[in-house]
């Protein structure tokens, strides 16, 4: 048996007792944190800060240009604007006609890519040249799958996703050039290469982390990214076309959201800092990787688990309603009072994302049987908004976001949960890249927001002098 002891000590137990040592520390350094960090929330009313560089009526301050993407969410009524249907517009274009424009033909995130980066709809022949570019870049290598996505794999693919952007920097000839040349080529690779990089992650966590079975299959170059990502997840690598087109559908809609949504105001920030771009989109899927962003389509998924075990009739609207107002009273599921997928930043009406996928959810949850589950979901939705009203004590409408059925929609495509948000950022990636260009071609100062000191100056005291204290007291 091997020695434990060294000089008389148990080496385990004298570990322990560090352990415990160690926690009780870091225990009392919280205590600090805490009680240091905590400002008087008074004072940002007295210095009017815009919390979350919004105004006291919730909408984002004006801190910058873009003519990549427009969300509209009002209309001007004699002089006065009034809450209207949600729009969203790529380059000027309605993402509904971009969407509808290609119905049943393939490709509508490669045309939307070629419309972000380059200010207009492509020609059938520049669409397949665009094809072909994405294609031929979108290999990764043996060493890089071995060595990177495959090596130290992550139970959280947005971490694996992170991982395998920064070591791309290692594999580029030029990573620090921030021209808006070599910015293209980075980025049109990173589009290309995001959705092997977050399907062989996933891959790679069922392997090694789920002792399953390891399945890397390569992308064929006939196939549109929708396709792909379809036949590299499937164990048999089959789809129909009406889910290959619903996939689609879906990566147009995250494509991108104004400059003001968190990952892209991220992207914008750290490229204003001059750095190189894979820095700049690692900072942006840090961002996404939040519960508060990207993530809320799975506290969407989650939520509903809660509500389908705990309303017994889906079609009672009263039973929903009653779980729900449980829900708002901290009650139930995850006792923060929040509705997941419900509320937007900007749109009151209807967020024309929302719209979109609800009428492919609704055709797919028809072909899989599901119909039970998706009146559940428009019943939730009914109620919900009401509910949230009345709560919040607010006259305005509010209506269901984008990731209300989104997660329901990737499931009915075999999407696991680990890829939800992975997804969004398969998808967002060309947002990401044409704001970062806009950026560059635009030459913006450094962004640098402002911060109100609000603490007090203190003389300096000698160590031998000092007691304990917190926030000033002893």
């Amino acid at each position: 048996m091997e020695d434990r002891n060294l000089n008389g000590v148990n080496i385990e137990s004298a570990m322990m007792r560090l352990d415990r040592e160690l926690d009780e520390k870091l225990d009392l350094l919280v205590t600090y944190c805490m009680d240091t960090g905590v400002i008087d929330r008074q004072l940002y009313y007295e210095y009017d800060v815009k919390r979350g560089l919004r105004d006291a009526n919730g909408k984002g301050v004006l801190t910058g240009l873009t003519e990549i993407s427009d969300v509209v969410a009002t209309t001007m009524d004699n002089g006065v604007r009034v809450p209207a249907d949600g729009r969203l517009y790529y380059q000027g274009y309605d993402v509904r006609d971009i969407i509808e424009g290609r119905r049943g033909r393939g490709y509508k995130f490669e045309e939307a890519t070629y419309l972000l980066l380059f200010g207009n709809l492509p020609t059938k022949r520049q669409l397949e040249d665009f094809v072909k570019i994405l294609t031929d870049l979108q290999e990764l290598s043996g060493q890089f799958v071995r060595d990177v996505i495959m090596k130290a794999p992550s139970e959280n693919i947005m971490n694996a996703l992170l991982k395998s952007i920064v070591m791309l920097y290692s594999y580029d000839e030029n990573p620090e050039d921030t021209s808006a040349r070599n910015t293209l080529r980075q980025s049109l690779q990173l589009i290309a290469k995001f959705p092997l990089i977050a399907v062989y992650s996933y891959h790679s966590y069922v392997h090694f982390i789920k002792d399953g079975s390891l399945m890397i299959r390569n992308p064929k170059p006939q196939y549109s990214t929708a396709e792909n990502i379809l036949r590299m997840l499937r164990p048999d690598g089959k789809f129909t076309p009406m889910e290959a087109e619903a996939l689609d559908i879906a990566l147009v809609l995250h494509m991108d959201h104004g400059g003001g949504n968190n990952s892209t105001f991220t992207t914008r920030v750290v490229t204003s800092s001059g750095t190189d771009t894979y820095s700049a989109i690692a900072a942006a899927v840090a961002s996404l990787k939040g519960p508060r962003h990207g993530g809320a389509n799975l506290k969407v998924l989650e939520m509903f688990d809660c509500i389908k075990e705990g309303v017994k009739n889906w079609d009672d609207e009263d039973e929903v309603e009653a779980y729900l107002q449980r829900i708002l009273n901290k009650e139930e599921f995850d006792h923060s009072g929040l509705i997941y997928g419900m509320g937007h930043a900007v749109y009151t009406l209807s967020d024309p994302r929302e719209v979109i996928l609800k009428e492919n959810t609704k055709e797919l949850a028809h072909k899989c049987g599901l119909e039970d589950e998706f009146r559940l979901y428009e019943n939730v939705e009914k109620v919900a908004g009401k509910l949230l009203a009345a709560h919040r004590h607010l006259f305005k409408p509010i209506c269901a976001n984008v990731d209300f059925y989104s997660g329901f929609l990737y499931t009915m495509l075999g999407i696991p949960r680990q890829l939800l948000t992975p997804m969004f950022a398969i998808a967002r990636i060309s947002g990401w890249s044409a704001h970062r260009i806009e950026e560059i071609v635009n030459e913006g100062k450094i962004i640098r927001p402002a911060y109100k000191y609000v603490g007090h100056h203190r003389d300096y005291i000698d160590i031998k002098d000092r007691t304990v204290r917190v926030k000033g007291k002893e």
